[in-house]
């Protein structure tokens, strides 16, 4: 993981595509290992498969919740038009998470694509796995346990 005092991850993609879903599981496993997060979010027309992008900030102390520009560590991008609209925010270095990357064969459901981007997010923080399965499981009903464990462990093992 980074050693910078303040990570900066920023998930993108359209609205249905699970990016506040997916925003909520990250702030809660970072907030369990022990650190301050900051989150905000830009909804747009996300009821109508517009534009969404959550960014999450955590370290030892976090006073906004903005990423500030061009200073994104990790840019997680589930729809592929919004590539080049958040390209820019990535510091020089940052990591480009992009679900092109991904074959998506191996997912037992495609909806699940942004928990299986989280498994790749997961291999670059120092945070044990344990800690994110558990987070799914809280966060996700019951009948929807499996399908997202297995989209995050073939999310880490198909990290770009």
């Amino acid at each position: 993981m980074n050693t910078k005092e303040t990570i900066n991850i920023r998930i993108t993609g359209l609205g249905g595509m699970g990016i506040l879903k997916g925003s909520q599981v990250l702030a809660e496993v970072l907030f369990q290992a022990g650190y301050d997060v900051k989150k905000a979010e830009v909804h747009g027309m996300s009821q109508r498969g517009g534009s969404v992008a959550s960014d999450i900030r955590f370290g030892k102390k976090i006073l906004s919740p903005m990423i500030p520009e061009a200073e994104t560590d990790f840019l997680l991008v589930v729809a592929p038009e919004e590539i080049e609209i958040h390209r820019g925010a990535l510091r020089p270095g940052g990591h480009l998470i992009n679900a092109q990357s991904f074959d998506t064969v191996p997912l037992p459901n495609r909806k699940s694509l942004n928990i299986a981007m989280l498994g790749a997010l997961s291999r670059h923080l120092n945070i044990p796995v344990e800690a994110w399965q558990k987070v799914i499981l809280t966060v996700f009903p019951e009948k929807l346990h499996a399908v997202n464990l297995e989209a995050f462990e073939a999310g880490r093992r198909l990290s770009p």
